[in-house]
């Protein structure tokens, strides 16, 4: 039995996870420890931070390499689980 790979996607391959919470000082802290549950490479070099305009949020992303579908869906899966990621993209 094989496994489709969506349209668009060989892994392993370099993915941008990206996610947007209140800006408490931790936020990216949150979202690092979320993505290292389910990745063994991440590229700290990559991590970008973007406030709001007023300042209240904040958006957190960096890139993996991503290794399966499956790897990706338990990643945000565990994004949208935390009360602090208010979206993921």
């Amino acid at each position: 039995m094989t496994t489709e790979q969506p349209t668009g996607f060989e892994f392993p391959c370099e993915y941008q996870i990206k996610a947007m919470g209140i800006d408490d000082g931790r936020f990216h802290e949150v979202v690092i420890e979320i993505v290292r549950r389910h990745c063994d490479t991440l590229r700290e070099d990559s991590l970008r931070t973007r406030p709001s305009s007023a300042g209240k949020y904040i958006s957190v992303s960096l890139i993996i390499e991503a290794t399966s579908r499956e790897q990706l869906d338990a990643i945000y899966d565990d994004l949208t689980a935390d009360d602090k990621v208010l979206m993921r993209l």
